[in-house]
């Protein structure tokens, strides 16, 4: 690694740098103990000290550090730049920074710079009613949620592409990157285009443990962690040191040095004729004690530059008079007196040495989003619609129309859209993207590689976790972005969902926060439709997962055909702080609804389906059905009914927007009883084919009249290597089990219905006899087709 030994800082520089560190200090340090007296204008007493201590120090004073140093360089150069932080509990050094800086005062006018602001400031922190100890969404130019580690360089990443004038610095946790996705997102150099992209500065923060173990990467040598790096395709530059003045003087230096890197890579990439070779963009390691400036003992064990100073260094400062002691000495050692006046104010020495509104890093208009966010200009999506001259008449690839309209989005939108995925356009029917872009490549390139381009705008890679990283940081960041992924797998990303719906429950509560594009999933190659992959590619359980999250940011949309698919992607691409799942197959299959059925089918919802019902308005049985798969089972099904029981009266009902089912009072898009006991009934059976696991439509309805009178047929985890219709017997959802549950529960029928039922039952022992010879389905259910 690179060690720079320039001395840019003149002394008042470094002066000024340092009375900024120790004011950042003072103040996150405040933040964690202190409950009353913030500019200890008295002794300190335990009523001043809050009564339960949480907070995370050991991260703070580096993540103080840096912010002191980039405010430097950003001043110098006017520079944009952003700044992620991935140690998780840094929470206490972007609340100091954000507040010295100005930035918190804008976005909570009530904790002013002053005294008082100051004591507002400090109590809030991991307080009843106030903010958490991680740098999360309440926090200004924050984009990445410090209650989970590992995406802090795939956001960076996401955050650059298409912002040409943008720096990114992100912090990295040495704890942090032990992770497998920040592991992998080290990997997005690759895909990061220096003519069109901004850049990413990662600052790999060695500080030596993490809550009570020493970190990997803190424990190999230089000329390993040299390796590493330069392996991953950087140019290391490391800082090191505990003598607050050296570290200042490298740190300097080593910024500088890098930033004129950026710089020198974007301009040669920019001017040359055509694109250069892939650059070694510059990452700096930065290797300080844990815990600086902290006591360093405490009770007779070293704290400083150990794990022990991970969270709470001094846990006893209530009960314990030495530990009180030792905290107010350390809050003295930074000398407050000479960083706030009489009022509390930062002194203007301090405050020249921030950036002003439009540079600080805390008021970054791309850390919140929607403040330069542009709307999608969208294709007319109707002229993307395939002709429906009857319901069920002719196949189609859903997917592979919807390709098309993304093709054209991607047209209209040069540097407002990206598509993200593992290594799944092409598999998942999307192709037709590729007549409007490439993929996103920076690396070697060989004649038999096809779409792949360093400006590309289509982002693969195979791993989840960076294509999530890399989505949200585009999308918080005000641009729109949509995931395509094989359904079974997107469940690696369960945790990631997690975080980005807390993040926008959190932003819906903050004012100044401005809504965001939001994260739309389009799962494809489903459960059904993995009969040749088997068992392990067969899973609709993430539905399940998002449903559990809160009602105002998810959405679930079922569309059982092509124009359904167009209609509901339209409505997708054009919100805003949700999180969009979409289930749609990629495989022929029935066309139902024209474009203006189909347009008023998703509107709705939900909503009974005429030309396949007979009911009169009073039906015997009510058949639902959500999804693809299941809804051509439920019409299949009933065309049987209808063949062998012509008298029964039958009312058909496709779910699109799966909350319809849940109550208006508990989801924005639920029904009220009216409107459910209309189309259900209150008395009448209901056989719902449901494309996932059955008992999340049981949970969606268990407060409705009639509940008892549901029936719900769905996946019940069997599956293997075998045939579309296989599937569906396999787990009861099939045409012929779903009209024996007819028979078995509309009472009218009773006996008089004993033979059909028996054909119907006889009819799946012909299909195990038939798949299991010959390894294709029965002829009349693959030629299968609706006739009204």
């Amino acid at each position: 690694m690179q060690h720079i030994h320039a001395k840019p800082l003149t002394d008042q520089q470094l002066q000024g740098l340092d009375a900024y560190w120790r004011a950042t200090n003072y103040l996150s340090v405040g933040q964690i103990y202190l409950l009353d007296n913030p500019l200890l204008r008295e002794p300190l007493r335990p009523e001043h000290i809050k009564p339960r201590l949480l907070g995370h120090w050991g991260t703070t004073p580096g993540l103080n550090l840096i912010y002191a140093h980039l405010n430097r360089v950003i001043r110098q150069r006017e520079q944009q730049m952003l700044f992620v932080t991935g140690p998780g509990h840094g929470g206490p050094a972007l609340v100091a920074n954000t507040w010295l800086e100005g930035s918190w005062s804008t976005a909570y006018p009530n904790t002013t710079r002053d005294e008082r602001g100051m004591a507002r400031l400090f109590k809030q922190f991991s307080f009843p009613g106030g903010v958490p100890s991680h740098v999360a969404a309440d926090v200004p130019g924050s984009i990445n949620e410090g209650g989970e580690l590992g995406y802090s360089l795939s956001h960076a990443y996401g955050a650059a592409a298409d912002n040409p004038d943008l720096v990114v610095a992100c912090v990295v946790g040495d704890g942090e990157a032990e992770t497998g996705p920040l592991a992998t997102s080290w990997h997005s150099n690759k895909f990061l285009d220096p003519v069109r992209d901004g850049a990413v500065l990662p600052i790999l923060h060695l500080n030596g443990y993490k809550i009570a173990n020493p970190a990997v990467l803190a424990r190999i040598d230089d000329e390993e962690l040299t390796a590493l790096l330069r392996g991953y395709g950087y140019e290391p530059f490391l800082v090191e040191g505990s003598d607050p003045a050296t570290v200042h003087q490298a740190l300097a230096g080593t910024l500088d040095r890098c930033l004129d890197r950026i710089t020198e890579i974007q301009l040669e990439a920019r001017s040359a004729a055509g694109h250069p070779l892939r650059p070694a963009w510059p990452v700096i390691v930065l290797r300080t004690p844990k815990g600086w400036t902290g006591p360093r003992t405490v009770d007779g064990q070293p704290v400083e530059d150990t794990w022990r100073s991970h969270q709470v260094p001094l846990t006893g400062v209530r009960t314990d008079e030495e530990h009180l002691r030792q905290l107010e000495s350390w809050l003295r050692s930074y000398r407050p007196q000479e960083l706030f006046d009489e009022q509390g104010r930062p002194v203007d020495a301090l405050l020249e040495l921030a950036p002003g509104p439009a540079l600080r890093m805390g008021s970054c208009p791309h850390a919140n989003g929607g403040l330069v966010s542009r709307a999608l200009e969208l294709p007319d999506v109707e002229e993307y619609a395939v002709p429906v001259k009857a319901p069920g008449f002719a196949d189609g690839e859903p997917t592979k129309v919807f390709g098309a309209f993304l093709r054209d989005v991607f047209r209209q939108n040069a540097d407002n859209f990206r598509l993200f995925g593992p290594d799944e356009t092409e598999s998942n029917r999307l192709g037709e993207v590729y007549e409007a872009t490439d993929k996103a490549w920076l690396g070697d390139q060989r004649e038999t590689d096809e779409h792949l381009s360093p400006d590309g705008r289509v982002f693969e890679i195979l791993s989840e976790h960076t294509c999530q990283g890399w989505l949200e940081g585009y999308l918080l960041t005000g641009r729109h972005g949509l995931f395509s992924s094989y359904e079974a797998f997107v469940h690696i990303v369960d945790s990631m969902v997690n975080q980005h719906a807390k993040w926008l429950k959190t932003i819906n509560r903050l004012d100044w926060r401005r809504p965001v594009p939001s994260l739309n999933y389009l799962l494809t190659s489903h459960v059904w439709r993995q009969d040749h992959n088997g068992f392990s590619h067969q899973d609709p359980g993430f539905i399940d997962h998002v449903v559990n999250k809160k009602a105002e940011v998810v959405r679930v949309y079922l569309p059982p055909d092509t124009n359904t698919l167009l209609s509901t992607m339209d409505h997708c691409l054009r919100t805003r702080n949700y999180i969009n799942v979409v289930v749609a197959g990629k495989q022929p299959q029935p066309n139902w609804l024209d474009w203006e059925s189909a347009a008023l089918h998703c509107a709705r919802g939900i909503g009974v389906w005429e030309f396949a019902s007979n009911d009169r308005g009073d039906p015997d049985v009510v058949m639902a059905c959500a999804g693809d798969v299941p809804t051509m089972e439920t019409l299949a099904a009933v065309s049987l009914l209808r063949e062998h029981l012509p008298e029964l009266r039958i009312r058909v009902v496709n779910v699109v927007d799966l909350m319809r089912l849940q109550d208006a009072g508990e989801h924005p898009h639920g029904l009220t009883d009216a409107e459910f006991d209309a189309l259900f009934t209150t008395d009448t059976p209901v056989i719902f084919a449901y494309h996932g696991y059955p008992s999340l439509i049981h949970r969606l309805t268990y407060r409705r009249h009639g509940h008892d009178n549901l029936h719900v047929r769905g996946y019940i985890e069997e599956g293997t290597t075998t045939t579309p219709f296989d599937m569906v017997v396999l787990n009861n959802l099939d045409r012929y089990h779903l009209a024996m549950d007819v028979i078995d529960r509309v009472p009218a029928l009773g006996t008089r219905a004993v033979a059909t039922r028996q054909y119907f039952a006889d009819q799946r022992t012909r299909h195990r006899a038939y798949v299991t010879k010959y390894g294709e389905d029965l002829p009349e259910v693959r030629e299968w087709r609706w006739i009204s």
